[in-house]
């Protein structure tokens, strides 16, 4: 059996040092040089795009961006209008750094609480109406990320049950947007709040799952530990990974780029990828 090949996420000035390793396999990269609210509102990314392509010259992999999130992700289903607007402006923003990247997917955050898990089944239509501030929300984004051939891939974030986010993304009814698992949300989710174990949300995901960050976590936190260090039960996930009808990229997101050797290194040791 062929091992699945890992990726990573990596900032713009760390191609270099991964450069030859990427290329060495055509890995999976996502870039997340391109998060900063700032850098979005003044538009001051393009020396940055060029560098990342002049760095990843011979690169042929899949390469992706992980999109805006900071302050952003609850409002996504922000009952106020002007906050889903803000929220619209830099989703479309982020779509301008992606298409300039030639990047073929972009990572945004899920919109579920550990509140909504709690409190949502208490309002009459409350399910409802957050997938419907959502699609005013990001309609025109998906859209965009279709014309673009670009995939939005819907991150679990604090999310307890996966298939409330697997609704979500599903009635968009679209090829642009698909599910990311973050095995370490997933983890810590597990152990803090009740939800279900990191192979149960990717087995939730099935054919939607496009995008998988790996990173290792103790349920306590969202650690981003090198993988190994924390406390998932990686044979259990790369068995759920084998067993859906998907091709999601496969993306160490560590704390520290200093742990994706050792990661590699486990997981090779392990018969889990390589």
């Amino acid at each position: 059996m062929t091992l699945p090949v890992i990726g990573a996420a990596l900032c713009v000035e760390d191609l270099p040092k991964f450069r030859d390793w990427l290329i060495e396999k055509d890995r999976d990269l996502e870039i997340q040089s391109f998060v900063s609210p700032d850098m979005l509102a003044k538009g001051d990314w393009h020396g940055l795009v060029e560098t990342a392509r002049n760095a990843l010259d011979g690169y042929k992999g899949r390469m992706g961006i992980h999109g805006p999130f900071w302050g952003l992700s609850l409002s996504l289903s922000n009952p106020d209008p002007d906050m889903r607007a803000i929220v619209t402006k830099r989703m479309m923003q982020g779509l301008d750094v992606a298409e300039a990247l030639g990047a073929r997917f972009m990572v945004i955050h899920s919109p579920y609480t550990t509140w909504d898990w709690h409190n949502l089944d208490l309002y009459m239509g409350a399910r409802g109406r957050v997938i419907d501030l959502v699609h005013d929300c990001l309609s025109d984004v998906v859209k965009r990320a279709e014309n673009m051939g670009l995939t939005l891939m819907l991150e679990n974030i604090e999310d307890i049950d996966p298939e409330d986010r697997k609704i979500l993304a599903r009635s968009f009814d679209s090829d642009a947007i698909r599910l990311s698992v973050d095995t370490g949300h997933a983890h810590y989710a597990h152990g803090s709040t009740g939800a279900r174990p990191a192979d149960v949300f990717i087995r939730s995901a099935g054919e939607m799952l496009g995008h998988v960050h790996l990173q290792d976590a103790d349920g306590f936190a969202d650690r981003h530990w090198a993988i190994g260090e924390g406390t998932i039960r990686w044979h259990e996930v790369f068995r759920a990974l084998s067993q859906i009808e998907a091709d999601p990229h496969l993306i160490l997101e560590l704390r520290s780029v200093e742990g994706i050797m050792p990661s590699m290194s486990w997981l090779d040791r392990e018969g889990l990828g390589q």
